[in-house]
């Protein structure tokens, strides 16, 4: 099947935080819309309620910092350090080592 791009403009704290969760879910972000889509297209509909709610700032905000740690633990090349060695890095911290 033929593949088309298709550009979407959004705040960068909304993008930050839907990569942050597509990444979470195991999928990237253009995987994601096109759920969406198929889902618009087969059930004719949004396929969820569309309501005014209140945005948790300090979710947001914690959702963004947990991105940039993980981002920057693999750039690093640490991101695959077992608890035992995370626990054992803390340690060493404490003790000023």
């Amino acid at each position: 099947m033929a593949q088309a791009t298709f550009s979407v403009r959004m705040e960068e704290n909304l993008k930050n935080q839907f990569e942050y969760l597509c990444d979470m879910f195991g999928m990237n972000m253009s995987t994601a819309i096109n759920v969406f889509a198929r889902a618009v297209v087969r059930e004719r509909r949004i396929p969820f309620e569309i309501t005014e709610g209140k945005s948790d700032n300090t979710t947001d905000k914690a959702m963004l910092a947990m991105k940039r740690i993980r981002e920057k633990a693999a750039k690093d090349g640490i991101s695959d350090m077992s608890l035992d060695e995370i626990n054992a890095e803390i340690e060493k911290t404490r003790k000023g080592e």
